[in-house]
């Protein structure tokens, strides 16, 4: 996995969070994540290909995404539910495509699918191209997150 398929994602995310939710996501240390487990309690995972091929998944802790949904709706909601099943998705999506704009400048296309949500504790994660992903986690006022990326240059 090259680093210049990190970088996208990784200001995509906080470029979205800052301006959808008015959340203030401070990036942690990369990591390689070797297994399957989702760091957190509601997860979107979206597949990817073109230039690039492979997946993409937002992990969030329960009172992380609780609150980014409720800044996004502007109520109050107390626990996950179909709402914040929605929301995790399309937050996904913009992501994705904020990414896949700052990766199209730098010459690469690359179109994606329709993000799956997934939600429970102990859920797994299981990137299209199998094999290792880049973690990077967040913190915010309300809790944890993650950026789970596993994308491979086409050849």
């Amino acid at each position: 996995m090259n680093v210049k398929f990190i970088n996208p994602f990784l200001e995509a995310t906080i470029d979205v969070l800052k301006t959808m939710a008015f959340v203030e996501p401070t990036p942690g240390k990369p990591y390689l994540k070797k297994d399957n487990y989702a760091k957190g309690d509601i997860s979107a995972i979206i597949g990817m290909t073109g230039a690039a091929k492979g997946s993409l998944a937002l992990t969030f802790s329960e009172s992380c995404i609780v609150r980014i949904v409720s800044n996004m709706l502007g109520e109050e909601i107390k626990e996950i539910n179909g709402d914040i099943k929605d929301a995790v998705g399309e937050i996904t999506n913009m992501v994705s495509g904020a990414a896949r704009k700052l990766l199209e400048a730098e010459g690469f296309s690359i179109t994606a699918a329709i993000p799956t949500v997934v939600s429970g504790k102990g859920h797994s994660i299981v990137h299209v191209m199998g094999g290792p992903s880049i973690v990077i986690p967040f913190n915010t006022d309300h809790g944890p997150f993650v950026v789970d990326v596993c994308l491979t240059e086409s050849t």
